[in-house]
Order: structure tokens, then sequence, then C-alpha cells
């Protein structure tokens, strides 16, 4: 097998994985109901032990519009990240982030009775793709660590950038962001001193 041929096949695998995990997010998307009722984050039905909610709101949106903009998210990190770990330590990282996001909401901010979507993970992502980065190319890791960053810090003080396009009474929970990203970093550094994950 060529050089030329690996890369080709390696291109097609990981827009295969992409085309496979949109459909996903989107047949959980609408097993979720209307606004993602069924599978949120909701103290409520939580309380009540429906713990599965504490990773399948991460997985439905508010609108389509909430959904088109965290797909576009992902496909943009999938596109400029996902040869830079197994398919296994994304999963892991996304699974933590995701965790790591309902329990902080959960013991620190009662105040958020519901939430949803797939932007906090996608910080968490984000966070463990700046670590995995640096060991292909440090200037990309560290402007896209640089962007993590200022995005984080900007956020609490301004407002998410994505309000200005969510409507219908969708509050987006900057805090969750946060959360995803300390997520995502502990599993991509958990990764680095465990090869075997």
């Amino acid at each position: 097998m060529t050089a030329e041929h690996y890369k080709t096949c390696a291109r097609r695998t990981r827009l295969g994985g992409l085309a496979a995990t949109l459909a996903l997010l989107e047949l959980v998307q609408i097993l979720g109901g209307p606004r993602g009722e069924w599978l949120r984050y909701a103290r409520g039905p939580i309380l009540h032990g429906e713990w599965w909610r504490l990773v399948s709101g991460h997985l439905v949106h508010f609108d389509p519009m909430h959904a088109v903009m965290n797909m576009a998210g992902l496909v943009l990190l999938w596109l400029l990240f996902v040869a830079d770990a197994r398919p296994r330590q994304w999963a892991i990282v996304a699974l933590v982030s995701a965790v790591t996001i309902s329990l902080s909401l959960w013991i620190r901010h009662p105040e958020v009775e519901w939430y949803l979507g797939l932007s906090g993970v996608l910080h968490g992502v984000w966070a463990a793709a700046c670590i995995h980065a640096f060991t292909r190319w440090r200037l990309e890791a560290f402007v896209s660590a640089a962007l993590l960053v200022a995005k984080l810090l900007l956020e609490p003080r301004l407002g998410a950038l994505s309000t200005a396009l969510l409507g219908g009474g969708l509050h987006v929970v900057v805090v969750a962001h946060l959360y995803g990203a300390l997520g995502g970093l502990l599993a991509a550094v958990v990764a680095r001193f465990v090869p075997e994950l």
C-alpha cells in the first residue's frame, strides 16, 4: 500500500466516522422529543432516578439552529484534530467532559433547572485537541489554546458568542463551556500518562 493510498483511506475513514456521528446525533435528537425534553439534563427527573440525562442531555438540542451551530463546531473540530488521537480516546474525552459538566452543574449550580446541547462537550474536545496537537504542530496547538482561553475568559462578561443567533428563549449556560474544557483537559492529560486508553 502506497503512502498516498493510505492517506486516502484514512481520510475516507475519518469522513465516514464523522457522517456516522452526525447521523447518530440526529437520531438521538429525534428520540429526545420536542426541544429535547425527554433526554435533556433536568434536575427534577434526575432526582427521580433518570440518571441517563446526565449524559443524554448533551446529545439533544433546543431547536434546529442550536443543532446546526453545534454540528458545525463538531465538523470543524473533527476535520482539524480527529487524526491526533484514537477514536476511543475521543470517546473518553467526550464522556468525561459530559459527566464533568453535568456533575458541576448539579453541585455548583442548582439554579440551572435544565440544560441541553453539545457545546460544552465540544469545548472539552477542543481543550483535549490542544493537548494532542502539541505532539504534531506546536504553533497550531498554541494558537488553538489561546483562542479557547480567550473565549472562556470573555464569555462570562460578554455572554456566549452564539447568543445572537439563538432565539426562542434559549439561554446559553456559558459556565458549561468552562466545565467541559476542564473535563476535556483532564481526560487528555490522563490519556497522555496512560497509553492503554
